[in-house]
């Protein structure tokens, strides 16, 4: 799918797809033409993990723990910018980054301790190094992992839709 930024994104000088990590459910390419930016979306968010960004659009903020994907700030949108019908297409999913403790031979496990989907795990590797691996097919991007690294190595990265394809 290609990316046509509008008029209004154009004026905001938002040519680049967005790569915030919204809400579930939503629209992929027009999120912020939509999005009123009311913030009915947060408040009854059971987590609290959705905040405005610094133009005022809800992203989530992973560091406070993880998304059940309830469905919730998609219910509460009186926009169709969070849409219902969309929580099953979640193109977010878990990527770690050279600063994880195992990667630098200091045991951790944090984030394989509080995978429901047991998406992470770890190979052994010379010299006391644990390397993490993260099973693409397993991770539902959930955010809980993020929350929990104690070496804020985790973060969540977009997947194309061919991956996602791939992967369901």
């Amino acid at each position: 799918m290609t990316h046509r930024p509008s008029r209004r994104a154009f004026l905001e000088a938002r040519l680049a797809p967005d790569d915030k990590v919204r809400p579930p459910g939503a629209t992929q390419d027009n999120f912020r033409d939509i999005c009123t930016r009311c913030g009915d979306c947060a408040p009854v968010c059971p987590q609290s993990i959705i905040v405005s960004d610094d133009r005022g659009y809800p992203v989530l903020n992973l560091r406070k723990g993880g998304c059940t994907f309830c469905g919730a700030c998609a219910e509460a949108c009186p926009t169709e910018a969070l849409d219902v019908t969309q929580l099953q297409v979640w193109p977010w999913r878990a990527n770690i980054a050279d600063t994880c403790f195992s990667r630098q031979a200091v045991t951790c496990r944090s984030c394989q301790d509080n995978c429901e989907a047991g998406a992470i795990s770890f190979r052994l590797q010379l010299g006391g190094r644990a390397e993490p691996q993260i099973d693409d097919f397993n991770c539902t991007g959930c955010g809980d992992c993020v929350s929990i690294c104690p070496a804020a190595a985790i973060s969540l990265t977009q997947i194309t839709d061919a991956a996602r394809e791939a992967t369901s």
